[in-house]
């Protein structure tokens, strides 16, 4: 009885183990995915509401989830302030401990943020450019994320739960 509840508990570890792996893999398109929508209100909130991107910040906070709508009234709070930090100090100071917590790797950090090195446009349409180049290299990532993901789930939870079979076998 104990050895058929030894051999239990490995394999539902071993498989959940690869369904942990599985989440990674599907965190990290979320988040892309994410960051996407909050550059597309960005962009919207210029091109339509024809605001400067500081005080987008704090219209789109109230469309956002947490982490983000709290950094994002920060960031229009603190442009209020007017205190000389340039837009983009302030935007990748308050972004940075976000999005270390996501599961995302420094390139997509790196797209998501490359509209801040931009922001001095006066012209509302460079800014909507710089803004839209993120948003297409992002949805490339997740494009590309999406056709080789499915595949590695199966396979994580596949993979996880032969490697549990195989250790009930070698250890019974």
């Amino acid at each position: 009885m104990l050895r058929g509840l030894g051999c239990c508990m490995i394999f539902g570890g071993c498989l959940g183990l690869g369904l942990w792996y599985r989440s990674q893999l599907n965190g990290r398109i979320g988040a892309l995915r994410s960051l996407r929508n909050i550059l597309e209100l960005l962009a919207g909130e210029v091109r339509y509401g024809r605001d400067t991107l500081p005080e987008c910040c704090g219209h789109i906070s109230r469309y956002l989830t947490p982490p983000f709508d709290g950094a994002f009234r920060k960031i229009g709070s603190r442009m209020e302030e007017n205190t000389g930090i340039s837009f983009g100090e302030v935007f990748r100071k308050e972004m940075d401990g976000i999005l270390g917590e996501l599961p995302l790797k420094e390139q997509d950090r790196e797209n998501f943020l490359k509209f801040t090195q931009q922001t001095g446009f006066a012209d509302s349409q460079m800014q909507l450019r710089s803004l839209e180049q993120g948003m297409e290299q992002l949805a490339a990532t997740e494009e590309q994320l999406v056709r080789e993901n499915e595949e590695k789930c199966r396979m994580a939870v596949g993979l996880g739960a032969m490697g549990g079979l195989l250790l009930i076998l070698v250890l019974w």
